[in-house]
């Protein structure tokens, strides 16, 4: 019997290395099927969160692009409302003057008048009977007296008026 049993323990033995082998395997691709499950939910999660975002982000366009139609639309009426205030309240010493008008500023020292319609580079201003070619930004010294000489500005001009500035000191 001890040749039956040796064998016996021996069967067990092998059993028992089978089994912890099989147990080990088992061990291992349960863990490797876990990891392959975790990592498609994390695949599936990363999906999801990128659909989400890129859903969000197209809100924030709209919105930034509606923003941005909102504020091209309240700069035009600023701009707007600017216009009509200097047009009923200039700045001071400040005049809008048109073809062929002129006007008797600097509290009556001076008159100034625009000769034709500007063009694309001067303007044509005649200052006390005296024309003089001007751009953008020219200033011209006039002497009203002996002891005042007063200074007339090309502020801008378009095709229709000219903004000038004439003030005496």
């Amino acid at each position: 019997m001890t040749g039956r049993s040796s064998m016996v323990a021996w069967f067990r033995m092998r059993q028992r290395r089978l089994f912890i082998v099989a147990l080990i395997m088992a061990a291992i691709i349960g863990a490797f099927v876990i990891g392959l499950e975790n990592t498609r939910r994390e695949m599936m999660d990363s999906k999801q969160l990128v659909l989400q975002l890129q859903s969000e982000g197209q809100k924030l366009r709209d919105q930034i692009a509606d923003q941005n139609t909102k504020l091209l639309a309240q700069q035009s009426t600023l701009t707007k409302l600017g216009a009509t205030l200097n047009e009923m309240m200039p700045s001071k010493d400040t005049y809008q003057i048109t073809a062929n008008q002129s006007l008797i500023v600097a509290n009556g020292r001076m008159t100034i008048g625009l000769v034709g319609a500007p063009t694309n580079q001067n303007i044509t201003v005649n200052i006390n009977g005296r024309p003089q070619v001007l751009a953008s930004g020219d200033v011209v010294e006039v002497a009203v007296n002996p002891s005042t000489t007063c200074h007339v500005r090309v502020q801008a001009f378009d095709m229709f008026k000219a903004l000038i500035t004439a003030t005496c000191p």
